[in-house]
């Protein structure tokens, strides 16, 4: 009887694990062609508007009019970032393919900074059309290299499965005709003439440089940076600490410096070699419920600011999240705000205490800037409006527009609606830079249900 009643439970537990089994395995094909689905997409997508980012070059090339370029110009941006998209979507993390995602932004960057300027002033010059037509040339070539591996994808059925394992395990040296056509497609993007990727119209976006080597002051030591982080951190007693110094690999130098009080409250923070000036740091201790408002964390944020020496700083935005209250302030020269020196604060609501600090940006921009007086009065650049904005606030500031380019603006703070929005006209030819939609107060929704 025992016997039996044992042979019954070794059946139904092996039955068991053999439906187990079936449902991992169905599961696990399920996963698999949802990632083949997906990378085949991918794929046929790139492939799609690499054809179409050819054709719409070849059409601006015969066009010469602001009407029609800039719009053409703008859709070849358009088509270059979804197809960077693409590739990315790819399972070629382990396969170099930086030659054509490069050759694609220098499209992208080319006709992007030609589509947003006033090509009736500055139509295209000899150079840039001959870059055009390089570009051209370019992407025909890069399009029937990716024929030639769709045409072989399709006929063999290939899977993109096989691309992944092969990379993964290190065999992709191996015979793989998706692996071996991408190297194709890589090697005919770097062909690409150096000369023209020197090019100003295609070169990157200006980036702001990732060094303080502008800021002054003398090169402080590791016990130097650990009594500044002291005076900075904000803690009652300091019972471990830690300071490491940036390696080589580091485009600037400076200290790491980690505190900690022993209870429970833990401060990390960069500092520059140079001047010792905190980069970033924060405060790592809970926020207790909110007691203070978020205009008397603006307070307390200001007169941490100017205890650190901290001058000419003006509030530009304040926002609340939970307990705490993240603040922006920018330097203000001549009555001219400069948003590229900027100071992020985050202050708890409980007792006021700052416990976060971001000063990346002030210290890359920080230098001394000739402002010149702007070319169109306020109101006319308040003519270059929606007329349906309500108009709250201007005043004049400096900011980076989507070019890199500093540039004086008029900035008026305006509401459409319910939303706000903060809008920058060039005080020199009324060009609408840029327009921010301000975050409106996030609803509350505790005890919905």
């Amino acid at each position: 009887m025992v016997r039996n009643i044992l042979i019954v439970v070794l059946a139904i537990g092996v039955a068991g694990a053999a439906y187990w089994g079936y449902q991992e395995h169905q599961e696990k094909n399920a996963i698999l062609i949802n990632a083949e689905n997906n990378y085949q997409r991918s794929f046929h997508d790139l492939s799609y508007q690499i054809d179409i980012l050819h054709d719409k070059i070849g059409t601006a090339l015969a066009m010469n009019s602001r009407k029609s370029l800039s719009p053409a110009l703008a859709d070849v941006w358009r088509i270059t970032s979804e197809a960077r998209g693409n590739v990315g979507q790819l399972p070629l993390t382990l396969l170099p393919f930086n030659k054509t995602e490069e050759f694609l932004t220098n499209i992208g960057n080319f006709s992007y900074r030609t589509a947003v300027r006033d090509l009736d002033k500055e139509p295209l010059s000899d150079d840039e059309y001959g870059l055009l037509k390089e570009l051209y040339a370019q992407s025909d070539e890069i399009r029937g290299e990716l024929r030639k591996v769709q045409h072989l994808v399709l006929e063999n059925n290939l899977r993109w499965m096989d691309v992944e394992l092969a990379l993964a395990s290190g065999k992709e040296t191996a015979d793989n005709t998706i692996i071996d056509g991408f190297k194709t497609v890589e090697k005919t993007a770097e062909g690409f003439d150096q000369e023209n990727l020197q090019n100003p119209s295609i070169m990157p976006f200006q980036e702001k440089e990732e060094n303080f080597e502008h800021i002054k002051g003398k090169e402080i030591s590791e016990d130097e940076a650990l009594e500044l982080a002291k005076k900075h951190a904000d803690l009652k007693k300091v019972t471990e600490y830690n300071v490491a110094e940036s390696g080589k690999g580091s485009p600037y130098g400076f200290f790491s410096v980690n505190l900690d009080d022993g209870k429970g409250q833990g401060v990390s923070m960069d500092l520059t070699k140079k001047g010792g000036y905190p980069i970033w740091f924060m405060n790592h201790r809970e926020v207790g419920d909110r007691k203070i408002s978020l205009n008397d964390a603006v307070n307390k944020a200001s007169d941490f600011l100017q205890k650190h020496n901290y001058k000419n700083l003006e509030l530009s935005q304040s926002m609340q999240y939970d307990n705490t209250g993240l603040l922006t302030f920018v330097t203000v020269q001549n009555g001219v705000l400069i948003y590229p020196e900027s100071i992020k604060v985050k202050v708890a609501l409980d007792n006021g205490q700052v416990v976060g600090f971001s000063a990346g940006d002030y210290l890359k921009g920080l230098r001394d800037r000739e402002i010149v007086d702007p070319e169109i009065s306020m109101e006319d650049a308040r003519g270059y409006i929606n007329s349906n904005v309500e108009i709250m606030d201007n005043s004049l500031a400096i900011i980076v527009n989507d070019l890199g380019e500093e540039v004086l603006c008029y900035e008026f703070i305006g509401t459409l609606d319910n939303d706000t929005y903060r809008i920058y006209i060039n005080a020199k030819n009324g060009i609408e830079e840029k327009i921010e939609k301000l975050q409106n107060a996030e609803p509350i929704y505790d005890n919905v249900l």
